[in-house]
C-alpha cells in the first residue's frame, strides 16, 4: 500500500503562483509513476501532468507552460508548480500514483480557489 498526502493548496489571485506537495508512505520503493489530478465542482477529474521514474513528464494540452511537475525521489515526493493561475484553475488537486502492479492511490486532495 502507498499513501499520499498533499499540501500547498489554498486561495490564491489570478495572476498568482502557488506550490502543492505531495509526500508518498509505505511501500514507495513500489511507486513508479506520480502525478497530479483536479477536480472542478460539477466536473470530471482530469489529468494535470504525470512524472514517470525517469522524471518523464506529460502534461494536458491546456496547462502546458504554466503548470511545472517535479518529483525528489530520496524524498518521495512530488510537486506541482503553478504559474499565471487563473480562476478556472480552482479545483481540488489529487495527487496519484501508480505502482509496479498497476494499483493507483489518491490522495485526500487539496483544494486550490483562484480569486479573480
Amino acid at each position: 500500500q502507498v499513501q499520499l498526502v498533499e499540501s500547498g493548496g489554498g486561495l490564491v489571485q489570478a495572476g498568482g503562483s502557488q506550490r502543492l506537495s505531495c509526500g508518498a508512505s509505505g511501500k514507495i520503493f513500489s511507486i513508479t509513476t506520480m502525478g497530479w489530478y483536479r477536480q472542478a465542482p460539477g466536473s470530471q477529474r482530469e489529468l494535470v501532468a504525470t512524472i514517470t521514474e525517469r522524471t518523464t513528464t506529460k502534461y494536458a494540452d491546456s496547462l502546458k507552460g504554466r503548470f511545472t511537475i517535479s518529483r525528489d525521489h530520496a524524498k518521495s515526493a512530488v510537486y506541482l508548480q503553478m504559474n499565471s493561475l487563473k480562476p478556472e484553475d480552482t479545483a481540488v488537486y489529487y495527487c496519484n500514483a501508480v505502482d509496479w502492479g498497476s494499483n493507483i492511490y489518491w490522495g485526500q486532495g487539496t483544494q486550490v480557489t483562484v480569486s479573480s
